[in-house]
């Protein structure tokens, strides 16, 4: 990805073991992901209060595949 791409969330969910699993879905079919969360909740693994919350982001270029790609993932 470019400094300059513009991202979209295409998935959304709690705790980082399943946003890693969707990462690695979407680069293993060739889309470059990146994951964004909030740092305290992975340092002290805690997932209420949108703490555990972790964002799968794509290009917006990529977004319509990668939603078809995650359609029975949600």
């Amino acid at each position: 990805m470019k400094p300059n791409d513009e991202l979209v969330v295409v998935y959304e969910t709690q705790g980082l073991m399943r946003a890693e699993i969707i990462k690695a879905k979407l680069e293993s079919a060739g889309i470059p992901a990146m994951l964004k969360y909030e740092s305290a909740g992975r340092t002290m693994g805690i997932i209420v209060d949108g703490l555990g919350k972790v964002q799968v982001l794509v290009r917006k270029e990529d977004e319509h595949v990668s939603s078809e790609l995650l359609k029975e993932e949600k």
